[in-house]
């Protein structure tokens, strides 16, 4: 497949400069792109390797559009990571990366499940009584959606994806655990997409709530009863507790995780491997971990963050002493 600059450039926008009749024959990052393919340039820190790119064209901002142009063809963007993606989305398209819906013949759809006639379902898909799955919406290989839980419209779902498993649920009797079940459902909003070995649990009384638009990686735990809130995006192995709110538009790094019954405002950020321990009730970018550290000096660390309230308290005893 190949494509001349000036047909990517009518569909997606954009401000061209070189031939517009080059052919472009690939997508690849800078450090890699060789003469027919097309490339970005997004993070200023990787600035030194445009000079010296093999690209036939690079996506740039106008503040690199000078530094492109002594190298070759470019098209300067205001958002060159957007333009990149929406490149490669348009690259799919054009290699015929879009499924025809249906229902693989392996699915297993059960009776009083819906499927809208738009949707895919693919090989070893559950879906079971009650359930919905929403229009455009897609489900890779081995998918499970619980009973009575709904999709939205043009999800995509990944191998392995469980929607609607128990909750984590189980009261204490004389040393036993009595099982609570867990009566509510998942519903996902629009524009979903969910990573795969992802597992979202159902409510125990009122639904799991995932809204439109959120991007959640592969191999995350989402507890019973959670809401996350629009365009909010979770990388992966993060876990989320039962009860807790994440607002709209949030980011949590890759093995973050979230206690239950907390809420995170609107537009906050978690650094990667953090623990969030308290509600957050303003935006902001927020870490909390201990640094890796050689064995011996993080133990010897460790112990002394453990007496940090002892001498906190002397301190302030030496504070309030009357002076000689």
């Amino acid at each position: 497949m190949s494509l001349p600059l000036r047909s990517i450039v009518e569909l997606l926008g954009g401000e061209l400069h070189g031939e517009p009749e080059l052919l472009i024959e690939g997508l690849a990052p800078l450090e890699s792109a060789g003469p027919g393919q097309l490339s970005f340039l997004a993070n200023p820190k990787y600035e030194s390797q445009l000079a010296n790119s093999n690209a036939a064209c690079v996506i740039v901002s106008a503040t690199h559009r000078e530094v492109a142009l002594e190298r070759g063809a470019c098209i300067v963007s205001d958002q060159p990571y957007l333009y990149f993606a929406r490149v490669t989305q348009l690259w799919k398209r054009r290699l015929g990366g879009a499924r025809a819906p249906g229902v693989h013949p392996s699915a297993v759809i059960e009776d009083g499940a819906w499927v809208d006639p738009t949707a895919r379902v693919g090989p070893l898909c559950v879906v079971e009584r009650g359930a919905r799955i929403g229009a455009g919406t897609e489900l890779r290989s081995r998918v499970t959606v619980g009973e009575d839980c709904i999709i939205g419209q043009r999800c995509l779902l990944h191998p392995g994806v469980v929607i609607g498993a128990d909750g984590f649920g189980f009261a204490s009797d004389a040393g036993r655990w009595e099982k609570i079940e867990q009566l509510g459902a998942v519903r996902v909003g629009d524009d979903v997409e969910i990573g795969a070995n992802t597992c979202i649990d159902r409510g125990a009384l009122q639904d799991t709530l995932i809204e439109d638009g959120v991007k959640l990686d592969n191999l995350i735990q989402i507890g019973h009863n959670v809401r996350i809130g629009r365009h909010s995006a979770l990388a992966g192995c993060v876990g989320v507790a039962g009860s807790a709110v994440i607002g709209a538009h949030c980011t949590i790094g890759g093995g973050a995780i979230v206690l239950g019954h907390l809420s995170l405002a609107d537009h906050v950020t978690i650094s990667a491997a953090s623990v969030v321990t308290r509600s957050i009730t303003r935006p902001g970018h927020y870490s909390g971990f201990f640094p890796i550290d050689d064995n011996a000096l993080w133990e010897k660390n460790a112990v002394s963050l453990k007496q940090l309230y002892r001498l906190r308290e002397r301190i302030r005893a030496l504070e309030k002493a009357p002076t000689r």
